[in-house]
């Protein structure tokens, strides 16, 4: 059955393009009637411009037939986090109590990918402030995961994950505090990378906040990283430039050590489901000449209490920014974490942050033995789409896998590893040291070309 074009790969796109085989035209308008059969479903765009993209694309057109290529993604359709701003589009920051005003200048990640002759077709969705890992928005309609459409997204990159699932073309870029590339990843049965901290220039920079590709294949993001980790002097955090290899993605895995993080130290356990995929994809990485070893656990709840602290001060800050009528306007679940860290002392703010200093000295020394470490993503299957998180007196369990390596500034990716009996995707994380991203990369790609092949993708209902 022949590829449609909406989902054929980057790498595919490029190569037709310049054999003259493919107009970026004819795939620009599939993936706009892609998107248009899928949206009434899953609502995962806040914007699509439609007549912009068309546009670009017949430019793309000219310049292919012409045999000069604007920049090497020339004609390739992407679609941005709403958060990553694009001039001319408010950015809602997925909440309501947000005022709308257009954005004045590109992000980084945003220039790189149009400087490379990407084509945005449009903005994806998010909870308020990406403060979730689930997909609720005081602002966008409840996006929904392609795979069954009363099940969760993830978040806070929801409508990217949902997305690269649903074939709204190849490249999708979405941004991770604490695991919101990862968890849409594994959600919606895609791969998405967190790249090292500083790697990809972000602008407002942040601690543990990265901008990372959501893709179809290990090569896409390998081809999105290209792009978006050239520099931008407005990220006064970012890493040095660096000439890495993006495209050299074989690897012999024979020797490696890699970690198996499977087991938490709290009183619950991984989902059963979860937790079956995992270890078979340990046994896969063992068939492939790896040695793999168990890790314990090594954060405690402290510093998992001290990092959720912080973050409900910021809740709190961001508010208070806000006339009060504004402020009314943010999620229940914003007003409440606020609200909490109004009971907090400067003392336990100053606390919370040490702690989470704590977490990232542990991360960095239970790892550091390793090559990779490997885990769930979501120690949960996806959850009901309206909900929060997988409920419960645990609502730390969702990232429990996932944010430690914002705060130690690791690479870490999700890359599909099961399916559950409902036909449910489960994630598996590959984590790196500190400054290898090629090397999560070119695992990742070791297990893609060794795994089953993915079976077929979701259809609009």
């Amino acid at each position: 059955m022949k590829t449609p074009l909406y989902a054929l790969s980057a790498a595919d796109l490029l190569s037709n393009y310049r054999q003259r085989e493919l107009s970026p035209v004819e795939v620009m308008q599939s993936v706009l009637d892609r998107i248009e059969h899928w949206e009434p479903g899953i609502r995962a765009m806040y914007v699509v411009h439609a007549e912009q993209a068309l546009a670009a694309a017949r430019s793309a057109e000219a310049r292919w037939l012409a045999g000069t290529p604007n920049g090497p993604l020339d004609g390739v359709p992407v679609t941005l986090k709403e958060n990553i701003a694009t001039r001319g589009t408010p950015v809602p920051l997925g909440s309501a109590a947000t005022v709308l005003a257009p954005a004045p200048a590109d992000a980084p990640a945003a220039a790189r990918l149009l400087e490379a002759g990407a084509i945005v077709v449009g903005k994806t969705t998010m909870p308020d402030f990406g403060f979730l890992g689930a997909a609720p928005s005081s602002f966008h309609p409840l996006t929904r995961n392609p795979w069954k459409l009363d099940r969760n997204t993830g978040g806070s990159s929801s409508g990217a994950g949902a997305a690269a699932a649903a074939g709204y073309g190849p490249l999708h870029l979405g941004t991770d505090i604490g695991g919101s590339v990862r968890i849409p990843a594994s959600f919606c049965g895609v791969f998405g990378l967190k790249p090292s901290h500083g790697r990809v220039p972000v602008h407002p920079p942040a601690a543990a906040r990265v901008i990372g590709p959501l893709t179809r294949t290990v090569a896409d993001a390998a081809l999105a990283m290209q792009a978006i980790s050239r520099p931008d002097a407005r990220d006064y955090m970012s890493l040095p430039p660096q000439d890495i290899a993006w495209q050299q993605l074989e690897r012999d895995i024979r020797g490696l050590r890699i970690g198996l993080w499977l087991d938490p130290s709290g009183d619950w356990q991984v989902d059963a489901e979860v937790r079956a995929a995992v270890l078979a994809a340990a046994h896969l990485f063992e068939q492939g000449g790896a040695v793999v070893e168990p890790v314990r656990d090594w954060t405690t709840m402290d510093m998992r209490i001290g990092m959720a602290h912080f973050f409900t001060m910021r809740c709190r800050v961001d508010l208070a920014g806000m006339p009060p009528e504004r402020a009314s306007l943010a999620a229940g679940y914003i007003r409440k974490a606020a609200e909490f860290a109004g009971t907090l002392t400067p003392e336990q703010t100053f606390q919370a942050f040490t702690r989470m200093q704590q977490l990232r000295e542990a991360t960095v020394a239970a790892t550091q033995p390793y090559d990779f470490v490997i885990s769930p993503v979501s120690p949960v299957l996806p959850f009901a789409a309206d909900a929060i998180n997988s409920g419960g007196d645990l609502p730390l369990k969702d990232s429990h896998f996932t944010a430690v390596f914002n705060h130690s500034e690791q690479p870490a990716a999700s890359i599909p590893c099961g399916m559950s009996r409902d036909g449910l995707p489960i994630g598996l994380q590959i984590s790196g040291r500190r400054f290898d991203d090629l090397g999560v990369l070119q695992l990742a790609h070791w297990f893609e070309r060794a795994s089953e092949p993915q079976r077929q993708w979701p259809e609009p209902h």
